[in-house]
C-alpha cells in the first residue's frame, strides 16, 4: 500500500527519487497520515496539508544542516515520517511514544521544538544568525501558517530580521485561512487580497523581506522550482504559499476544525457524532457563560483563537456584538480586557493554562496592578494528556498566587465550577477560575447561581481516629475526589479547600491544631503551589505540623493518557494513599493492613 514511502528511512532516500516520484510520494504520505491518525487520534487536519510541503522542503534543502523550524508543530507529521519515525507514528503522543510536535531530544531533523504559536521566525532568526556567527553555511527555514501570523511575536522577529540584509533566512507562510478557529483579523483580509490580485507585497517588503508568491502549496511542479530559487537569494525570504487544510480527505477539507485534533475514527465513515454524556468542564463554562450573558448585557468573552476549544461556538452565535476573538494574540487578549473593565463591561478572558503564560506581563501590569474586574476562565488546568509538556496546565497556582489582587478558585465538580464562576463575576477585582480538561465527576450543576464565600472551603470528611494517628488532606480542585477516595482507606479527615487564594486560613490552622499530620494535593507544581502557600500560612500563624505537599515534582510531565500520568505522578487515590502510607511509616506509624483488619483497627489498637 506503501510500497514508495516505505523507501524513504530519511530525507537523503528523498532527495535520491525522480522528481516525476514525488507526487505519487505525496499520495502515498497523505494515505498513510490519514491511516495513521485514525488509529491513533492527533492532529489531521493541519499535517494533510503541509505534506507537498514537507516532501519539498527535505527535497531541495539539505536537512539535517539546514534548519526547518515549524510554527505551532502540530503540522510536523510529514516531516515526522520523512525523518525516520514511520514506524514510531504508532505509538505518536502515548506514554513512551513519540511526541505529537518537534523536539529536539526526538530527532536531528527537530531543529527547535515547538507547540505554542508564532515562535518560527524568532527561533530561525536565532539560528541563521549563529550561523553567521560561526562561519557555518547553511539555510534557516520558518514555516508558519497565517493564524500564528496574527501572534504579535511573528512581527518582533520579522522586523528585526529585516536588519540583517545578508542573512540566509526563509519563511514560508504556509496560508490556508486557518488557525485551530477560521483565522480572524485584518491581516487575514490583506493576505486574501494578496490571493486574488497577486498585487501587493508591501507589507513583507517595508518589514525587509523580499516576497515571492502566492503559489498553489500542493503543486510540487511549482514549489520545488520555487524553493530551488530561494535557496539561492541571499537576505531574508519569504514565501507565500496557498494550502488547503484537510486536503485529500473530503471530510477534513469540508470541516478542518472537526477534524483538527479527533481521536480514533474509520476514515470511510468520518467522525460520528458522539454519543451524549456528561458535560465536560469546558462545556459547564460555555453554558455559565451564556446564561450570565442573557441576564446582564455588560457580560463579554474574550478569546485568543479558541472558540471551540475553550466552549465559546454558542456564545457567538447567540451574543455576536460581545464575542471576541482576537486571533493568535494572548497579550493583547488581556490588554484588551482591561480596557473592556476600565470602561465598566464585565470581560471573561477563556484561556488555557498554558497560554496564559504568554501574557503574564499584561496579567500583572494592566489588570493587576489597576484592580480590574477581569474574570479569567482557565481551561486546562492540571495534565491534558496526549499534548503533553508544552500544554499541561502546571504552573498557573504558582505563577498566579503571587500577584497581589488576584483571587483564585478550583472547583471539585461540575456544579462548583458553575458558581465559583458566577462568584468571579461579581467580584470588583480580578479572578480566576481554574478547572480541568475533560469530564468532571457528574455533580449535576444546578442553574440557580448562587456565590460562595470568598476565602472558604468545607471539610468532606472527618477522621474517626483518636488523636495521635489523624490525617487531615487538604484538597484543591480536581484532587478532592481521589482525596475523597484515599481518605475512606485511610480514615482521614478530608477538606475541599476551593480557594487557592485567598487561602481559609482559619480552617488550615483549625485542621492543624486537631490533626497529627497535614497532606496538601495539587493537580499543579509543588514547587511555589499551594501546598507552600498553606505551609508559610501556618509559619506565620506560629503553628508546627508535619506536612505533606502532593502535586507535580520538579520535572516536565510527558504526553500520555490522563489517568496514566495522574497514577505515575501519584495523584491518583492510590498513589495518594501509598505516599501517606509511607510517610507514617518513616514516622512510626506505619500501615498493617491485611484481610482481616483495616487500617482504622490497626491504628486504633496501636492508641
Amino acid at each position: 500500500m506503501f510500497e514508495l514511502l516505505n523507501t524513504i528511512d530519511n530525507p537523503v532516500d528523498l532527495r535520491a527519487l525522480h522528481p516525476a516520484a514525488l507526487a505519487p510520494l505525496a499520495d502515498e504520505l497523505r494515505a498513510f497520515i490519514l491511516h495513521s491518525v485514525s488509529h491513533t487520534g492527533g492532529h489531521l487536519s493541519a499535517n494533510l496539508g503541509t505534506v507537498e510541503l514537507s516532501i519539498a522542503l527535505h527535497y531541495v534543502f539539505d536537512t539535517p544542516m539546514d534548519r526547518i523550524v515549524w510554527d505551532v508543530g502540530h503540522q510536523a507529521y510529514a516531516h515526522k515520517i520523512l525523518t525516520g519515525r514511520r514506524e514510531a507514528m504508532a505509538s505518536i503522543r502515548q506514554l513512551g511514544g513519540i511526541s505529537g510536535f518537534p523536539r529536539r531530544s526526538e530527532s536531528r531533523y527537530d531543529a527547535f521544538g515547538t507547540a505554542h504559536s508564532s515562535t518560527s521566525i524568532s527561533a530561525a532568526l536565532g539560528m541563521a544568525v549563529a550561523a553567521q556567527l560561526k562561519g557555518e553555511h547553511r539555510h534557516c527555514i520558518a514555516v508558519i501558517g497565517d493564524g500564528a501570523l496574527s501572534g504579535g511575536m511573528a512581527f518582533e522577529a520579522m522586523n528585526n530580521a529585516g536588519l540583517h540584509k545578508n542573512l540566509p533566512l526563509l519563511v514560508i507562510l504556509n496560508d490556508n485561512d486557518m488557525s485551530i478557529s477560521p483565522a480572524v483579523g485584518a491581516l487575514r483580509y490583506h493576505l486574501g487580497e494578496l490571493k486574488e490580485l497577486v498585487a501587493s507585497a508591501s507589507l513583507f517588503e517595508t518589514l525587509g523581506f523580499n516576497y515571492s508568491g502566492p503559489i498553489n502549496g500542493h503543486d510540487l511542479n511549482a514549489l520545488v522550482p520555487a524553493l530551488l530559487a530561494m535557496r539561492n537569494l541571499r537576505g531574508p525570504q519569504l514565501l507565500h504559499i496557498v494550502t488547503e487544510k484537510g486536503h485529500g480527505y473530503s471530510p477534513a477539507a469540508t470541516d478542518p476544525v472537526l477534524y483538527h485534533g479527533p481521536g480514533k475514527f474509520e476514515p470511510v465513515q468520518g467522525i460520528l457524532p458522539a454519543a451524549p454524556g456528561k458535560p465536560t468542564y469546558t462545556q459547564i463554562f460555555g453554558q455559565w457563560l451564556c446564561d450570565e450573558a442573557e441576564n446582564d448585557p455588560r457580560v463579554v468573552a474574550i478569546t485568543p483563537a479558541m472558540r471551540e476549544g475553550s466552549g465559546l461556538v454558542e456564545f457567538e452565535r447567540r451574543f455576536p456584538d460581545r464575542y471576541f476573538d482576537v486571533g493568535i494574540a494572548e497579550q493583547h487578549a488581556l490588554t484588551f480586557a482591561a480596557g473592556l473593565a476600565a470602561e465598566g463591561l464585565k470581560p471573561v478572558v477563556a484561556i488555557y493554562s498554558t497560554f496564559l503564560q504568554r501574557a503574564y506581563d499584561q496579567l500583572i501590569h494592566d489588570i493587576a496592578i489597576q484592580n480590574l474586574p477581569v474574570v479569567f476562565a482557565i481551561d486546562r488546568a492540571g495534565i491534558v494528556g496526549a499534548d503533553g509538556a508544552t500544554h499541561n496546565g502546571a504552573f498557573d497556582i504558582a505563577y498566579l498566587r503571587c500577584v497581589p489582587n488576584l483571587t483564585i478558585m478550583a472547583p471539585a465538580d461540575e456544579n462548583e465550577c458553575r458558581q465559583m464562576l458566577h462568584t468571579a463575576l461579581l467580584q470588583d477585582g480580578p479572578t480566576a477560575v481554574r478547572y480541568p480538561r475533560g469530564k468532571g465527576n457528574s455533580a449535576i450543576a444546578l442553574s440557580a447561581l448562587t456565590p460562595l464565600p470568598i476565602g472558604r472551603g468545607e471539610v468532606r470528611r472527618t477522621s474517626s481516629l483518636p488523636a495521635g494517628y489523624r490525617v487531615a488532606i487538604l484538597a484543591f480542585g480536581s484532587m478532592v475526589l481521589p482525596a475523597l477516595e484515599s481518605g475512606e482507606t485511610l480514615d482521614a479527615t478530608v477538606a475541599n479547600m476551593r480557594f487557592v487564594k485567598p487561602l481559609d486560613g482559619t480552617l488550615i490552622e483549625e485542621l492543624a491544631r486537631t490533626h497529627d499530620l497535614l497532606v496538601t494535593i495539587e493537580e499543579g507544581c509543588v514547587m511555589g503551589g499551594v501546598g507552600s502557600a498553606c505551609l508559610e500560612h501556618l509559619t506565620t500563624a506560629g503553628l508546627s505540623r508535619p506536612m505533606l505537599q502532593l502535586g507535580f515534582t520538579d520535572e516536565f510531565i510527558e504526553h500520555g493518557a490522563p489517568e496514566k500520568l495522574l497514577g505515575a505522578c501519584g495523584l491518583d487515590a492510590t498513589g495518594i494513599t501509598r505516599s501517606i502510607q509511607a510517610l507514617l511509616a518513616r514516622q512510626g506509624l506505619e500501615v498493617l493492613l491485611n484481610e482481616s483488619a483495616s487500617q482504622t483497627d490497626v491504628l486504633r489498637a496501636r492508641a
